[in-house]
């Protein structure tokens, strides 16, 4: 039965789109598939973990008969990536085997029924319907993701809260040692405040999957669900159940010291210190005195390395210390030329926040060095 014939093109990208949440071992190998299904000239591609399904739908393919089957979605990707890009391609089913052929290239496929294959159903009922668009969404994503915590036994930390109030969009992501805040505006405010936990992995596919674009992004959010919808893509996650630390008590708000730092220098600085670290902690000193910034670094071989800025600060010396690594990721997910850093005491977290703009916020506990 021949299932449809269309370009490789046509076919591999929606099965990127998909494909990306698939592990390559489960328990049950029937997760280790993609669900196609053809209906008259349009193709749907879904794939699930059982915590999260993606499902694209595009049009335009030529022939071939209505069908549902699964098969292997990566052995599928390998085989259509090493195709040239212009060929042909012809999707045959035939007792439950997928042919494959483009030109003289022929490959068979064992499928599963797509009557076992699970699903997570879209809740019908959203306690909160957001629009934003595409571009905001994803760097507000990459303003904070790079915090979430991993595989914390508290797991309300691998993830990101999403809060929905009047017409703001806030996330947060703490793993414990620092935290990293981000609000945006929505097109509509919304009635009531909305809460959600949104797991790591439905995190990191959004941000791969989101286009640099205006593109609208609709977002429900219903119970123990989540779900966004933008292009052809329809992306379901359930939610982490779960209490979210207290983000606004960690936030300081008296910090005396604030220093006006170049992005570009001060993240170049830190990537030389990095280099000595000692490789388990990743520990800097941080030295402010009149006029300047000492960066210096140690590790087990008694190797050392310092670096200078200069620096518009007057006032009380300050010896600190920081893992470099939570330095490095917010100065690498950020974009403004200049940062705004405020301190305390050698002892008290450090807040680095946007010049002129309180939608950002990056709390980081020192450590001793």
């Amino acid at each position: 039965m021949l299932l449809l014939t269309t370009t490789r093109d046509a076919l591999l990208a929606p099965l990127q789109s998909v494909a990306g949440i698939v592990e390559k071992r489960h328990t049950l190998p029937i997760l280790s598939n993609v669900l196609i299904e053809k209906h008259a000239d349009q193709l749907t591609m879904l794939a699930t973990d059982i915590e999260i399904q993606i499902r694209t739908t595009t049009g335009g393919h030529i022939g071939g008969e209505d069908a549902s089957i699964t098969v292997g979605a990566r052995k599928l990707q390998d085989i259509l990536r090493a195709l040239p890009d212009s060929a042909e391609i012809s999707l045959t089913l035939d007792d439950k085997r997928l042919t494959v052929k483009a030109g003289r290239s022929r490959f068979q496929l064992q499928t599963l029924p797509a009557a076992d294959y699970p699903r997570l159903n879209p809740p019908t009922d959203a306690a909160a319907h957001l629009s934003i668009g595409q571009r905001t969404f994803k760097r507000q994503l990459a303003q904070v993701a790079y915090a979430m915590a991993q595989q914390d036994i508290r797991y309300y930390l691998n993830g990101l809260l999403l809060i929905a109030d009047g017409g703001e969009l806030r996330m947060v992501a703490t793993d414990g040692h620092r935290l990293a805040y981000a609000a945006s505006d929505l097109e509509a405010p919304i009635a009531t405040r909305t809460e959600a936990i949104l797991p790591r992995k439905t995190v990191l596919e959004l941000a791969r999957q989101l286009a640099d674009s205006d593109d609208p992004l609709e977002i429900l959010l219903a119970g123990n669900q989540a779900v966004f919808r933008f292009g052809p893509i329809e992306l379901v996650t359930k939610l982490i159940d779960g209490k979210f630390p207290d983000y606004e008590r960690v936030i300081p708000t008296a910090h005396p010291k604030l220093i006006h730092f170049a992005r570009q220098p001060l993240l170049s600085a830190l990537q030389r210190a990095a280099i000595l670290t000692n490789e388990k902690f990743r520990g800097v000193r941080m030295v402010l005195e009149d006029g300047v910034l000492r960066i210096a670094s140690t590790n087990a071989e008694q190797e050392e390395a310092m670096d200078e800025l200069e620096i518009d600060y007057q006032g009380d010396k300050l010896d600190i210390g920081f893992n470099v690594t939570y330095l490095l990721d917010v100065l690498n997910n950020l974009s403004s030329e200049t940062v705004d850093w405020r301190f305390n005491d050698g002892n008290s977290s450090a807040l680095i926040t946007l010049p002129g703009n309180d939608k950002f916020k990056y709390v980081v506990m020192p450590m001793r060095i």
